[in-house]
């Protein structure tokens, strides 16, 4: 990498690798000395950060040049003449010396603190999404391969399924088509793209508030109240989940519960559904364009399932599974209604509140005393042990290396038994202005082996917006956060862990279903007693750990109601699919047969849609949103099957890690989890552990 200008805010990090909870503070030394500070050459590493907005374009315009250079090139091969070296290999070396390229491009957008990074960084995206979307559509490139993969060539499992992977993306986006369906192809795609940007649009815009008196909020907190404009002795309630939220859980007004979830179903209103169900009529003339039955057999193909068969069987079995335990859930909630109003008659609006009077009734915890008990520090601290201790591995802290913010920290990771080099992270987890607001992990380098016979290794980024440490106070941490935390650091894990021949099986490049399977299972760590408590500790004695009571009181409590709460999961999984399997479906009609067959004979609310402002059916998760159930069923069987009587075996742990994390993508995932088992994975651990602690 080239020096970096003096503009730039060249800084290091200080401080030894935190593993236990002693000695955790760590002094940062002067921005002005870490400038001064030469870059460490870090083995196996080739991602570059901190560039300035004109490197990034410079280094966009290169990534173009080569691809264009490599696509050529396959594209000139004779039919007669392709190989395995002449056809393929170029483009495994492409994707291999490219990504982290590509990744030193975009990750300035999520992170830098100059605005004219971030718009070269957000302009450098733009050119090479559309750049490698043409790539993956020419025609002459596909014949190439498509040659090769018809040959038959003996070439290994995991080579065979890198074509196959490469024919199936070339197809999929219009490869084989004429140039007139092809120019059909990217018509309805450009619709598709202005209806998703509509529908999210008419949800943005909705603007509505309802005028509420204080009788009429009765049992909402004096805070909450305070928070409310007030109108003519009204207090005016914005229509967001923000307002809405609290009070489907907090009125003691059933009629304002009512009138509250009305008009939120509404927030879509009818030009949404309109938008929806021209979305799906457009999706499927995509789909049969490309030679699908339709939309939901497409979106399905690449993944776990394969159908949408598959995928409605499973809903439909998931959702008569969990009708006894929902049956009796229901009936607990009646009977508090009843008690409270005197009335039987049982509705959505009711749903919210009478959980959280169930739960105040059955679970003892505090949650704002359980956040003092998980200093930002300290949880970082303990999940890091708890990841080295399960996985059998070493991180150590990297100090004098350029990174992008004061803040960051960079850990090496070692084979603890073999003391293999297998990659790096980078921790970016406090909050400051400009940077990208969710938890979340980036790539910047795939591991994977060159043709010289080295290995890149993986490199990942966990990103966070954790709170800073204000005048010497810990800065503290909610528990959901400390769970959103362990389950984006356990796809940095993944991601380290990979050993795939090729990039494009990294372990942060899986197809949707997998991906999420690990991340999932280890979550269960963060609701156990003897892993929580390695992550805990009072604010002011951190020697003093979360309570087991305080554990098993928060594993409770987010286990209650989980079959009515799937059950509403379920509901819109199965509209989802329905109507993307189908053709001229009246989604309005579709939820109103569906919503009391679901949900025990509890009525849809007159006038509301739920699929008008259910933005994953428009945008992002169209024909998938069973997915993340998908991953929770295979999840909750591993951690039942491998780890629940035995949290910290090593033995278990590098077992997961060599036979599931390992792969990454070069085999089938089913095939992975299958061997793994030894089984076929079940839905009964699932269903029983989410239902088992459920009242």
């Amino acid at each position: 990498m080239s020096p970096r200008r003096k503009e730039k805010r060249v800084v290091a990090v200080a401080g030894a690798a935190a593993l236990v909870a002693v000695g955790l503070n760590l002094a940062f030394s002067a921005v002005a000395a870490h400038r001064r500070r030469r870059r460490q050459e870090l083995p196996g590493f080739t991602a570059q950060v901190n560039l300035s907005a004109a490197e990034i374009k410079r280094l966009a315009d290169r990534i173009i040049a080569k691809s264009k250079e490599t696509y050529d090139a396959v594209a000139a091969v004779p039919l007669d003449k392709v190989s395995f070296a002449n056809a393929i290999a170029p483009l495994t070396e492409l994707d291999a010396q490219q990504f982290p390229l590509v990744q030193a491009c975009l990750l300035p957008r999520m992170v830098s603190p100059s605005d004219d990074v971030c718009r070269a960084s957000a302009e450098a995206e733009k050119r090479l999404d559309s750049h490698f979307l043409l790539c993956r559509q020419r025609e002459d490139v596909y014949h190439v391969v498509k040659a090769f993969a018809e040959r038959g060539e003996r070439i290994g499992p995991e080579a065979t399924r890198f074509v196959q992977c490469l024919v199936r993306e070339f197809e999929r986006n219009g490869a084989k088509l004429t140039q007139t369906k092809r120019k059909e192809m990217e018509k309805l795609r450009s619709h598709i793209d202005d209806l998703n940007l509509k529908y999210i649009q008419n949800m943005n815009d909705f603007t509505k508030f309802l005028l509420l008196s204080e009788e009429e909020l009765a049992g909402m907190p004096l805070e909450f109240l305070k928070d409310l404009e007030e109108i003519d002795g009204k207090r005016k309630v914005l229509l967001t989940s923000y307002y809405v939220t609290p009070i489907l859980e907090h009125c003691k007004v059933g009629s304002t519960r009512k009138l509250i979830a009305v008009a939120y179903g509404k927030k879509g209103g009818k030009q949404n559904i309109a938008i929806l169900e021209k979305l799906v009529q457009i999706r499927h003339r995509l789909a049969r364009l490309l030679g699908y039955s339709n939309y939901s057999d497409f979106a399905i193909e690449p993944r776990m399932p394969v159908t949408s068969r598959k995928v409605l069987e499973f809903l439909e079995e998931m959702s008569e599974q969990l009708s006894d335990p929902a049956n009796g859930e229901l009936s607990l909630l009646k009977d508090l209604k009843m008690k409270e109003e005197g009335d039987a008659q049982f509705g959505m609006e009711d749903l919210l509140y009478y959980m959280k009077r169930a739960e105040q009734h059955k679970v003892d915890l505090d949650i704002g005393e359980i956040k003092r008990y998980f200093p930002v520090k300290l949880v970082i601290s303990g999940m890091l042990k708890m990841f080295q201790d399960l996985f059998a591995l070493r991180f150590e802290e990297i100090k004098d290396v350029e990174v992008w913010h004061e803040t960051v920290r960079l850990f090496s990771v070692w084979d603890a038994s073999s003391s293999d080099h297998m990659g790096y992270f980078f921790l970016d987890i406090f909050s400051r202005e400009g940077k990208y607001g969710h938890t979340c992990v980036v790539a910047l380098q795939n591991g994977c082996m060159c043709p010289n016979g080295t290995r890149k290794v993986p490199v990942a980024v966990l990103l966070s917006q954790c709170p800073k440490e204000f005048d010497g106070n810990s800065a503290l941490l909610r528990f959901p956060e400390v769970v959103r935390i362990f389950h984006e650091f356990s796809h940095v894990v993944h991601h380290i862990s990979n050993r795939a021949t090729f990039s494009r099986f990294s372990g942060l490049r899986l197809e949707g279903d997998f991906a999420e399977i690990p991340s999932l299972l280890l979550e269960n760590w963060c609701y156990e007693s003897t892993s929580l408590k390695m992550m805990s500790g009072f604010h002011q004695d951190i020697t003093k750990s979360v309570t087991s009571e305080a554990c098993q009181s928060l594993k409770r409590r987010c286990d209650m109601f989980a079959g009515l709460k799937l059950k509403q999961e379920i509901l819109l999984c199965l509209v989802d699919q329905i109507i993307h399997t189908s053709e001229d479906v009246d989604i309005d009609d579709l939820i109103k047969d569906l919503h009391p067959k679901v949900m025990l004979g509890i009525p849809l609310l007159e006038g509301t849609s739920p699929a008008s402002c259910f933005p994953r059916i428009a945008v992002g998760y169209d024909a998938v949103c069973y997915s993340y159930i998908w991953s929770e069923v295979f999840a909750a069987d591993l951690f039942a099957t491998k780890f629940r009587d035995d949290l910290l075996n090593q033995h278990a742990g590098l077992r997961f890690r060599n036979k599931v994390l390992a792969p990454g993508g070069s085999k089938d995932p089913l095939e992975i989890i299958t061997d793994y088992l030894g089984r076929e994975p079940s839905l009964q651990p699932f269903i029983q552990s989410r239902t088992k602690n459920t009242l």
